[in-house]
């Protein structure tokens, strides 16, 4: 059924069942000519009627006696029967002898009077269907004249019922009449509540308000069960009329948050039906719980304005992309989804409130796609590509036959064996595990037919016993195992590359003593061990006499911590003096080959505390003149010097290259990090230049950038070459303070986009229902995916979601699809997704 259809169906309902839920009596309009008798005898129990006595000839109730007519059978719709009586001229009777009686008239249920009402009260239709409804409704519309009333009003009905709170300026009106129509239908599900006291409409409205306008506020005091917390408040944005707010209760009456699990082409819900757009937040199994929470912040914002679904990834095939989070259902018939990528909460209210802004937001998107696709940068998904990459490819097998499984049973057999044992301790339902376990595999691959190398796995949600015996606290985690015993755990990048040179690494002891000067020149020449031979790696020699006992245990103690991540050898025989002397150092010194021993350079052994040598190998290892990459930049931000770094659009020439080498090997590299970036090879660099600038500048371009210092970033003069002398030069006038910063960076702290993941927190103290096979700790169990093809979260919105608990965490759209931490005002954070 389409949108306009449901519509017409859902008004028609309404106005049937007001129709056909009134018991009806006699026929339709005034009835005439009844004498009091003939009235009062006829009379039935529990039946309303409006009687108006009236001498047989009374020229002045004409006008009344049409306002009456008029209304009869608005008011037979209410099962409230209209009827002049004439009253005889001998009539002496309280209603017919009195003169002041004949201007009134009389409501009476069954025999008994509840209202009378002056005739001038009653000047037309709307002020007699109004008037006479709210005297028969006395019960179920509450009138109150102070903020104390209706405070007391609200408390009584926390927890227990809502309230639809109505303001008109005056009684008689047809606001005032289509509240209390409103009220006979559904008076018995609300409470309502009506004032016409102006200082009420303004302590219950956050904008200064027209008092000459009518106001109706839902009050959703059933969620309130702490007598403390005040009812939360849906006002009814369009005029007061009776369709209106119909509608506007049966929207709050609706599900918060619908969970779908179909197409959403075929979703139709009563937001649909009454004509405002449904919102879908798209969603995935890993972050259900952040989803959920985002999208019942979305639908407080915009209830009574639009719908909101949370539609499963996981169980609805989506052929959108995969960092769309968002989704825009129209009621106009034939319009197509709109499928976009938002950053916060704040832009999915504006989509709503403004149509105009999701063509601008395509626009931006199409113009986002066109330089992602330009410069190959990824980076502006921030850190939930992860999450999109491993939903992407979540159908795709991994090639794991080169990977042992491990057990609890087989765990501690298959580690004791000789051979070194890498072991990766995973979660099957934590993106970043699986994502490591794909790079894992390409190891394994990689490594096939290795002798000396086992890689293995276990899976700590299968068995959490197992991994909180290791005393695994964080996921993924990789560990070395020797004969059983743990020797190493990889703290580095989880690149396939940094993985298996970590892995290779580890194969030989750290340092690797070598007994002959053969040994010492093979192992300069990258010949020695052989299982490291055709593997390419920058070797560092220490040399140590007789006499040089505490630098040779400062430097033994080093390549325990270093232990995979640096190839270390160690030389001490008698001939140790002939062999440092030939790179013009003395014991205890440090020999460093470089591109397979072609070049070795000399470097005295100063400082001979553990922690002093372990800082002057990491800082020898790094490159005199880098290029920088994501994986190497932290290695060169933690020296915490200025950066000179030369921006180029690919590899630089032999001539910019030989004049960066000279500027860093004349000693000034001490001072600064002279380095370079291919923006081809890393394009994030177009996003660090824009950051800097408003345009990307030319290039190449070299710049200064002092980022732990001020963070002002100086552009290099591009009318000069780029040469040593005219380098040292501009780097004189900036230490002089003659050269104006480009930019300046902001003082705002460079943190994680994520804050890590603290399992033992998410982890539950004590779980019974975890398999036989569980250890002592429990897991945390990842979130259930909805079942069904569409299931209400319930009729009203849980109690919990308070204003001030959801609007919290609503401010990015966190959680969702790949984008689902999006970014906030403030910076990236973790997808909210």
């Amino acid at each position: 059924m389409s949108a306009q259809k449901d519509r017409w169906v859902s008004s028609f309902v309404f106005l049937l069942f007001c129709a056909s839920s009134i018991p009806r009596s006699g026929s339709v309009g005034l009835q005439q000519e009844l004498s009091p008798q003939h009235y009062f005898s006829g009379l039935e129990a529990g039946k309303a009627s409006l009687a108006f006595f009236t001498p047989s000839v009374s020229p002045g109730a004409q006008p009344f006696l049409e306002q009456i007519e008029s209304s009869a059978e608005a008011l037979q719709d209410y099962g409230i029967s209209v009827v002049k009586v004439n009253c005889p001229k001998e009539d002496a009777s309280r209603y017919c002898g009195r003169e002041n009686a004949l201007r009134k008239a009389f409501l009476f249920r069954g025999n008994r009077l509840i209202r009378e009402f002056p005739t001038d009260a009653l000047f037309d239709v709307n002020s007699v269907v109004a008037n006479v409804l709210f005297a028969l409704l006395f019960n179920e519309v509450k009138y109150v004249e102070t903020l104390a009333d209706l405070e007391n009003t609200e408390n009584v009905l926390k927890g227990k019922s809502n309230m639809v709170f109505a303001y008109v300026p005056a009684t008689g009106t047809a606001e005032h009449r289509a509240v209390m129509e409103a009220a006979f239908v559904y008076g018995t599900t609300h409470q309502f509540v009506l004032t016409t006291e102006a200082v009420l409409l303004k302590a219950t409205s956050h904008d200064d308000p027209d008092v000459s306008s009518a106001w109706l506020l839902f009050c959703h005091c059933q969620l309130a069960t702490d007598p403390a917390q005040p009812c939360r408040r849906t006002a009814l944005g369009q005029p007061l009329t009776l369709l209106n707010i119909h509608r506007h209760l049966k929207l709050m009456g609706a599900p918060l948050v619908t969970e779908v699990a179909e197409d959403p082409e075929k979703v139709s819900t009563v937001h649909l039906q009454l004509g405002l757009p449904l919102v879908f937040i798209l969603s995935q199994k890993e972050t259900y719980e952040t989803d959920r929470r985002t999208a019942e912040f979305v639908a407080w914002q915009l209830l009574g304005k639009a719908g909101v679904a949370l539609l499963s990834r996981d169980l609805v095939d989506l052929n959108v992309l995969h960092r769309s989070n968002i989704a825009l259902k129209t009621p106009d018939e034939g319009m197509p989804i709109q499928y976009l990528v938002l950053e916060d909460t704040d832009e999915v209210i504006t989509l709503v409130e403004d149509k105009s802004k999701v063509k601008q937001i395509q626009e931006d998107e199409e113009e986002e796609e066109d330089e992602d696709e330009e410069e190959n940068n990824n980076q502006d998904i921030q850190d939930d590509q992860v999450v999109e990459a491993v939903s992407r490819d979540k159908k795709r097998e991994l090639p794991l036959e080169q990977v042992l499984v491990l057990t609890e049973e087989n765990f501690h057999s298959s580690l004791s064996e000789a051979a070194p044992t890498v072991v990766l301790f995973y979660a099957s339902w934590e993106a970043v595990s699986l994502a490591v376990l794909r790079s894992y595999s390409e190891v394994a691959a990689h490594l096939k037919g290795t002798p000396g190398v086992l890689l293995s796995r276990v899976n700590c949600w299968d068995w959490p016993g197992l991994c909180s015996q290791e005393n695994v606290t964080q996921f993924p985690t990789i560990r070395i195992y020797k004969e059983g015993q743990q020797s190493g755990t990889y703290n580095g990048m989880w690149g396939t590359e940094e993985l298996s040179s970590f892995i290779l690494l580890s194969q030989v002891s750290c340092p690797l003593k070598l007994a002959t000067m053969d040994e010492a020149e093979g192992y300069l020449r990258g010949e020695f061990p052989p299982e490291l031979s055709s593997h390419h790696h920058t070797s560092l020699l220490g040399v140590f006499s007789t006499a040089t006992s505490e630098a040779k245990a400062a430097f033994e103690e080093a390549g325990n911590i270093l232990s995979g991540h640096v190839r270390m050898g160690m030389y001490f025989e008698d001939d140790a003096l002939a062999l440092s002397r030939k790179y013009s150092v003395s014991p205890p010194a440090l020999l460093l080959a470089r591109s397979g021993g072609r070049s070795v350079e000399g470097i005295a052994l100063s400082k001979h505390s553990v922690q002093d040598v372990v800082q002057m190998i990491r800082c020898e290892l790094l490159d005199i003149f880098p290029e920088i990459t994501v994986p190497n930049l932290p290695q060169y931000l933690q020296l915490r010097k200025p950066f000179l770094i030369l921006f180029s659009a690919g590899g630089i020439s032999q001539m910019e290259s030989k004049e960066m080498l000279k500027l860093t090997k004349g000693g000034a590299q001490q001072a600064f990090v002279a380095c370079w970036l291919n923006l081809k090879k890393t394009p994030v660099g177009h996003g660090i230049l824009r950051k800097y600038f408003s345009t990307t500048p030319s290039l190449p371009v070299l710049l200064w950038v002092n980022l732990h210092a001020g963070g002002q970033v100086f552009k290099f003069p591009p009318e000069q070459s780029i040469t040593e002398m005219n380098i040292l030069s501009w780097l004189e006038k900036l230490q002089a303070g003659l050269e104006i910063p480009s930019s300046t960076l902001s003082e705002e702290d460079w943190k994680p986009p994520l804050p890590a993941y603290d399992f033992l927190q998410m982890m539950e103290p004590s779980v019974p229902e975890l398999s036989a096979r569980s250890g002592d700790t429990a897991v945390p169990h990842p979130p259930k995916s909805p079942e069904g093809d569409t299931a209400a979260t319930g009729e009203e919105p849980p109690q919990e979601s308070t204003a001030e608990e959801v609007g919290s965490p609503g401010r990015d759209l966190r959680g969702t699809a790949s984008r689902l931490a999006a970014r906030d005002k403030q910076g990236k954070r973790h997808s909210e997704l």
